[in-house]
Parts: structure tokens; C-alpha cells; sequence
């Protein structure tokens, strides 16, 4: 019965009683599968799926084509289950996409696709075992000819790797600033509070652009610039309820039993605001994704030809008053989406911990 009743255990009940705020977290999941799985379950598996064909450029979604493979490469290395789901598995072959093929003898005469008003001549290829295949694009392909679907699907490893770092840092720098000013006050809490104004006053995509040119550009230093400039919040939230707890009886008792100051914060007062930070926690998991999705659009996060939602924005956003318009919309909506899952968990959250009673502001 005491399991049953448990803090945590009400909680997550009141938490799934929130059916958007579940759809939220199950939406999540389901992206976090797919940014798991990467490679094993898209249709290019190649690195960073960057397969070319400039003759489809800006196909149409649910298009197929039938392709010739030309040659071999037998000195590709075959790499492992976990090694292929992480880093994609180099094609050892190259292929064209053909309009027709015949064999004749130990010959291919097969004419190149290169556009559907145009036809190319007959060319000759060496007869090989296996040589033909057939791709469906199901979402189409991009300017340069490459599977849509496939840099949707492992620009998400880079949306949610990003987020999940960025709050990871901000969680560290802002818990311990936080805590720190809170049980200490005076000039400890002056002095963190001048500092925590000072990054406060600056707009956040700005800050991350001057930390990005510091750092440099690159997938690594969007999680530090990222998470640099979020941890703010978590702080000014951890000061307010440190210094709220501080004086309350089993604090007051923990500091009678000679307990050092360190096991106090952490064991006694901070697993009493896991609620608020994990709410907040939250929500900057979605502004760390917009940020990142901002720096790739400017041109300073991910950097080609590793996919990113926002540089997928960028590449396409002058189709969006011509017939390609979802070429920019696909990867917008997936941002929209998964940011807007994250703020219904964090809603979620808010109302399951009951963060409104305690007055503070998500």
C-alpha cells in the first residue's frame, strides 16, 4: 500500500490522467526510437544519408525510380550492428537511376534518367549479378537528390542530441550557482545574482552566437553554446527554492546532526525541488532544440553534409513560394511538433508535481 501511495507513484498517475500531456511524452519516445535506431531503419543508409542524385533533384513525394548499379566497390568495410546504427554504412556500389534496360549477351544497354521530359541515349554496361534495384522517395528528395525522409528521420539525432546536452550543462551550471546563492546568501548570493543578471539581460540566440564564435563552428559546440546559455533559468528557480527550504525543520535538523554542507543541498534540500527543476527542464529541452535550430539556419550549427532540421530550412526555403514548398515545410513541422511536445510534457509536469502552488513561474 505504502508503494502505491507514494510521492512518485501519484505523480505519474496524475501525470496520465493529462492526455495531451502523455501523447506529449509517448510522441517523444517515439522520436527518441527513431534517433536510437538511426541508420537500421532509414531508407539511405549511408553516412548522414548523402546519397546523390542530382537527377532527382526536387522529385515529388511517393516517387519511384529504377536504378543500374554500374560498379563495385569490394574494398567498403561491412561494419557491425552498432556501428552501422551509429555511423551509417558506406555503399559499396554506385548506381544511376535508368528509364529502360535489355540485356544482350554479357552487356547492359540501359538509357539514364535525366528528367521526365528527356531522354537520354543508350549506354553500355558490363552484365553484373544483382544490378538493379528499385527506390520509392517516399517524401521526395532535396536539391541535390537525396532521400528526404532519411535526413528527416537522422536530423533528429541532431535536434534531440543537441537539447538533451544543452539541458544536461544548464542543469549542472544553473543547480550549482542556484543552490550555491540560495544556503549561503549575503555576498555569495549577491555576487551570483549580479552574474546570473548580467547573462539574463542578453538575448539568448545572440549570446549563443558569440559563444559559437568563440568555440567555433561545429556539432559539439552547439552543446556547449547552447546549454551556456540556458542555465539562467534553472538558476534563478534552484536560488528562490533553496533559499525557501533552507530554514525548514529537517534542514535545521540535517545541520544538528553535524551533516556538511555539501549532503545537505544535495540529499536533503535539492530532492525536495526535483519537481520545478524537472518542469523546467523540460521546457528547455524545447527552447534548445529552437535555438539549434536558429544556428543551423544562420549557417553555425551542424555543418554539412550532417542534416539538421534548421540547415534543411535554409537549403529549401525559396521553394516555399514554388512547387516545392514541403521541401522547407517537412522540416519545419517536425520542429514545430517536437517542440510543441515538449511543452505539453512540461505543462504535464507542471500539474502533476503541482508546481502552481508553490508559486513558481514555468
Amino acid at each position: 500500500m505504502e508503494i502505491n501511495n507514494s510521492p512518485s507513484k501519484q505523480v505519474w498517475k496524475r501525470f496520465k490522467q493529462n492526455k495531451m500531456a502523455f501523447s506529449g511524452l509517448l510522441f517523444i519516445l517515439f522520436m527518441m526510437l527513431i534517433g536510437i535506431l538511426g541508420y537500421l531503419i532509414t531508407p539511405d543508409q549511408t553516412p548522414f544519408a548523402n546519397t546523390m542524385h542530382l537527377q532527382l533533384s526536387n522529385k515529388k513525394p511517393g516517387r519511384s525510380f529504377e536504378f543500374l548499379v554500374i560498379s563495385r566497390n569490394p574494398e567498403i568495410k561491412k561494419h557491425g550492428f552498432l556501428e552501422k546504427m551509429l555511423f551509417g554504412q558506406e555503399s559499396d556500389y554506385k548506381s544511376i537511376p535508368i528509364t529502360s534496360y535489355r540485356e544482350v549477351g554479357n552487356k547492359v544497354y540501359a538509357r539514364e534518367y535525366i528528367g521526365d521530359d528527356e531522354q537520354a541515349e543508350e549506354t553500355i554496361y558490363p552484365l553484373q549479378n544483382n544490378n538493379r534495384y528499385n527506390q520509392t522517395f517516399w517524401l521526395g528528395t532535396d536539391i541535390y537528390g537525396r532521400d528526404l525522409l532519411s535526413r528527416l528521420m537522422i536530423g533528429v539525432r541532431v535536434s534531440l542530441s543537441v537539447g538533451l546536452m544543452a539541458v544536461l550543462i544548464s542543469l549542472f551550471i544553473g543547480i550549482s550557482l542556484g543552490a550555491l546563492a540560495g544556503y549561503f546568501a549575503g555576498k555569495t548570493d549577491a555576487l551570483i545574482s549580479w552574474f546570473m543578471n548580467v547573462i539574463w539581460s542578453l538575448p539568448s540566440l545572440l549570446l549563443v552566437i558569440a559563444i559559437s564564435f568563440a568555440l567555433g563552428k561545429g556539432f559539439w559546440q552547439i552543446f556547449i553554446a547552447v546549454g551556456l546559455s540556458t542555465w539562467v533559468d534553472v538558476s534563478r528557480l534552484v536560488r528562490g527554492q533553496v533559499m525557501a527550504l533552507k530554514n525548514v525543520e529537517f534542514v535545521e535538523a540535517a545541520k544538528a546532526l553535524g551533516f556538511s554542507t555539501p549532503r545537505i543541498i544535495i540529499k536533503h534540500i535539492l530532492p525536495n525541488i526535483a519537481g520545478p527543476i524537472l518542469v523546467l527542464a523540460s521546457a528547455n529541452f524545447a527552447a534548445a532544440i529552437l535555438l539549434e535550430t536558429g544556428l543551423s539556419f544562420l549557417g553555425f550549427g551542424a555543418q554539412p553534409p550532417m542534416p539538421s532540421w534548421g540547415s534543411m530550412i535554409k537549403e529549401h526555403y525559396g521553394y516555399i513560394i514554388m512547387d516545392a514548398a514541403y521541401l522547407a515545410v517537412l522540416p519545419g513541422l517536425a520542429i514545430m511538433v517536437t517542440v510543441y511536445a515538449f511543452n505539453l510534457l512540461a505543462i504535464g509536469l507542471r500539474d502533476a508535481f503541482d508546481v502552481k502552488s508553490q508559486n513558481i513561474s514555468v
